[in-house]
């Protein structure tokens, strides 16, 4: 098959640098403070988020540069390489840190396969369902062996444990297989049995469940389960319309856990006001709009699935840690993307919006 190939998305592309530009502002901003008083550097955390950032967003250029046919080839290797450290991570190499063990790998070169996982999947199925299109409405020849797979590799990130990501995940496949034409029925069933499935996860882990009850009435248990929730919504109410001003929050001097990675949307709203976060949450619909517009216009069945998935991998955990961060859902433990600090998740979103560049050069809508 011959491809035409023209410039990628500009719109997509900007977009994704000015929230990578308001996400290293925002590290340093949210993470000075306990950074220079527990490490005696208060650029620790921004000058590692730099580093990472322009190795990520070197690696989407080059995935933007690659022979769009051969993105195909990778989806079968990429998902083995995957499964192995998914299995490796939960194994004595694993790297434990705050309770969970989610990292491999030593010193500046550890790297989380959950973040990988999220890339993986999306390619990986994006594969099978184009092979498998004609038999996406048959339950037992198109849909269970998709489930398996997803069973399979959110089975292996809840051992870490890990739910938020398995969320994601099994959301993101979800969306794919409606996508690629699955029965409604069928998509009903899967979605009432993930919900069973979620249900029972919490159900089994006593902090699990101590955080859903903490969600319902956080100020209820305002010192231990409940004290997250209520210091980020403290933050987000601070704000204000224009916020404290850049650099000025009250909440990152140790009130606020996590305030530079899971809540740092919270830092955000309370220094840059509610304009602030509708500017972040606007750019994240552009992205959306972006996004789907690739996979409307891709060349084939799979850029097509594959540009679905990345974005919705994407715009979904976004939706999610803002929702949690806002206490529309309880404390999951997923960052927002290129917002958050972490090496990892901001390395495989790039890369992910690399691939999503590449298909729009190939876009049948010029």
């Amino acid at each position: 098959m011959r491809l035409r190939k023209g410039p990628p998305d500009f719109i997509l592309f900007i977009t994704t640098l000015l929230l990578v530009g308001i996400g290293l502002i925002m590290v340093f901003s949210s993470s000075a403070v306990t950074s220079n008083i527990r490490y005696d550097d208060a650029y620790l955390f921004f000058r590692k988020q730099l580093q990472w950032a322009v190795i990520g967003l070197i690696c989407m250029l080059v995935v933007m540069k690659l022979n769009y046919l051969r993105i195909k080839d990778l989806a079968i290797p990429l998902m083995i390489f995957t499964l192995l450290c998914l299995v490796l991570v939960v194994t004595p190499l694993g790297i434990e840190a705050k309770g969970a063990t989610r990292s491999l790998g030593v010193g500046f070169l550890q790297f989380t396969p959950s973040e990988l996982a999220k890339l993986a999947m999306a390619m990986f199925l994006a594969r099978v369902m184009e092979v498998n299109l004609d038999r996406m409405r048959s339950f037992t020849q198109g849909i269970l062996p998709i489930l398996v797979l997803i069973a399979l590799v959110c089975g292996l990130i809840m051992l870490q444990p890990d739910l938020g990501t398995s969320f994601a995940i099994a959301g993101t496949a979800f969306f794919m297989m409606m996508a690629a034409g699955a029965r409604g029925s069928h998509l009903g069933l899967i979605a009432l049995s993930g919900a069973g499935v979620v249900a029972a996860a919490i159900a089994v882990a006593p902090y699990r469940m101590e955080r859903f009850i903490a969600f319902l009435n956080p100020w209820k248990f305002p010192t231990d389960e409940g004290f997250q929730t209520i210091q980020s919504l403290y933050a987000l109410g601070s704000g204000g319309l224009f916020g404290m001003g850049l650099g000025r929050s009250r909440q990152k001097f140790f009130y606020l856990p996590e305030q530079h990675t899971d809540f740092i949307f919270a830092i955000l709203g309370e220094e840059l006001g509610f304009l602030g976060a509708f500017l972040v949450i606007s750019l994240f619909l552009l992205f959306a709009w972006r996004g789907f517009r690739i996979a409307l216009n891709a060349p084939d069945t799979f850029g097509s699935l594959l540009a679905t998935g990345l974005t919705t991998m994407i715009v979904f955990q976004a939706a999610i840690n803002i929702a949690v961060v806002s206490g529309a859902l309880p404390v999951t433990g997923i960052t927002l993307p290129f917002i958050s600090y972490g090496g990892s998740s901001l390395l495989f979103t790039l890369i992910a919006v690399g691939f999503l560049l590449n298909i729009s050069r190939y876009s049948t809508y010029r």
